[in-house]
């Protein structure tokens, strides 16, 4: 069973980048959206707990969730090697924010 690693991996990749890269922005924008002012309740801990809690279920399921259903149907070195192609390219992520922060800094 031959499946194509590297264009899977990419693009597991690059939904994970626009999804951080989506939640940067909300967050680094949230005293323009919601106002200056800091509000004094559980409101905003129970909001980013939740946030966090939504974070890990989608990272997890674009990460995870491919290799995991190909290891299930029988291509074991096919989910592995796209498991790891995938934490590569997720590896050069933080290069490229880095070096998007050093340009547009």
């Amino acid at each position: 069973m031959h499946k194509p690693i590297f264009p899977y991996a990419m693009m597991n990749a690059g939904a994970t980048a626009l999804y951080i890269t989506g939640i940067a922005v909300f967050l680094s924008n949230t005293q323009y959206i919601f106002g200056p002012e800091e509000p004094k309740s559980f409101i905003v801990p129970a909001a980013m707990l939740s946030l966090l809690v939504l974070s890990v279920a989608v990272i997890g399921g674009l990460v995870f969730g491919r290799p995991i259903l190909w290891y299930l149907a029988g291509a074991k070195r096919e989910a592995v090697a796209l498991f790891i192609a995938t934490l590569a390219c997720l590896a050069l992520l933080p290069l490229g924010f880095f070096s998007a922060f050093a340009y547009f800094g």
